[in-house]
This record gives C-alpha cells, sequence and structure tokens, in this order.
C-alpha cells in the first residue's frame, strides 16, 4: 500500500453514535472505510468461515511479506477503544459475539472529518471492514457472550504507528450506553 502521513486531530462532536452503517454501501459511510459482506457455512458441526485471501478482497493492496494476522478475544460487555494508526491500515472481521464498533475521522482535510459511523457486526451480520489510516476505531461487546474479532493489518506491529484515545473522550463523545431502541 502507498505511504502516507496521516495528521490526527480531534474533533468536537454533538453525544451520539454517528452515522448508524446498516450496508456495505452506505452513504454516510467515512471516506475510505470500506465493507464487504462475508459468506458463513454452517452445517450440523458449526460454520466456517474465510476470511482471507492474499491478494483478493479488502486485502488485495496487502503486501504478503508484511501482512499481520491477529485475533482478539474479548469478554461481554468490555470496551477497547479508541485507537488509530498513522500509517497502518486494519481489516475487521468480527466472527464471534456481537461487536457494536465506532468509527471517527481523525484526519484533518477529509472530506468527513469528525463524521462517526457505528456498526453493528458479527455472524448474524458478516461483515469484513476495511479501517483506513488516521479513522479512529473501537468497540464494544454486546450480549452475554464473549467475542472473537480477527483482523488482518498491512504491516507488522508498530508501537510508534498507533495512537490512544481514552473510550470517553469528550471531544469524540461517543455514546457507548445501552440505546433501547
Amino acid at each position: 500500500m502507498k505511504q502516507t502521513t496521516t495528521k490526527i486531530v480531534l474533533p468536537k462532536c454533538e453525544k451520539g453514535l454517528g452515522e448508524i452503517i446498516n450496508s456495505p454501501e452506505a452513504a454516510g459511510l467515512i471516506e475510505g472505510v470500506r465493507i464487504e459482506p462475508l459468506s458463513l457455512y454452517p452445517d450440523d458441526r458449526g460454520y466456517f468461515i474465510e476470511i482471507l485471501r492474499t491478494g483478493q478482497g479488502l486485502v488485495s493492496g496487502f503486501g504478503a511479506k508484511t501482512m499481520q494476522a491477529s485475533a482478539a478475544y474479548n469478554y461481554p460487555g468490555a470496551i477497547k477503544a479508541f485507537h488509530y494508526h498513522l500509517h497502518q491500515t486494519d481489516v475487521f472481521t468480527p466472527v464471534m459475539g456481537l461487536l457494536q464498533i465506532a468509527l471517527v475521522d481523525l484526519r484533518q482535510g477529509s472530506p468527513t472529518f469528525g463524521q462517526r459511523n457505528t456498526i453493528y457486526s458479527g455472524p448474524l451480520r458478516l461483515w469484513q471492514i476495511l479501517i483506513p489510516p488516521g479513522v479512529g476505531h473501537g468497540y464494544k461487546v454486546l450480549g452475554v457472550e464473549p467475542s472473537l474479532l480477527v483482523y488482518a493489518t498491512d504491516r507488522f506491529y508498530d508501537p510508534q504507528d498507533e495512537g490512544r484515545i481514552p473510550y470517553n473522550h469528550p471531544g469524540i463523545n461517543y455514546d457507548w450506553d445501552l440505546q433501547h431502541k
């Protein structure tokens, strides 16, 4: 992938969830974020999901020599947010449990700067989500079951590339409360 430098700026958002994304083609999606549905193949033993193939899908631009795949097992109710990368692109694949994924555009000069997205994803809505550099991201595990998030990155982990923002930062002002809709 092309090397870019991303200038990170914290927005001042009203409290809320931002745009709820209910379709991979949603008009309100943050610039550069992409979503692709994946297929789940169930049978009487469980289910199978093909997460990635080198050179295809959302990871098609990732170099095979620097791509890393990882997994995060999370307990119910856990919130892991926010962090961002200056250069790294992430591809999230929630494969177990339901995640409320929060995104915020921190890129000064981006046409969607300050915009937030909320994506609900898991095996019932099996979406793979590409998160470009400069887009803050985090998630909350919904329900009573643990979750498993498998994610691929276009480069190896580098702590110098990662920034962290508290989940309750007043500028992002993301509403992690249960919505009771």
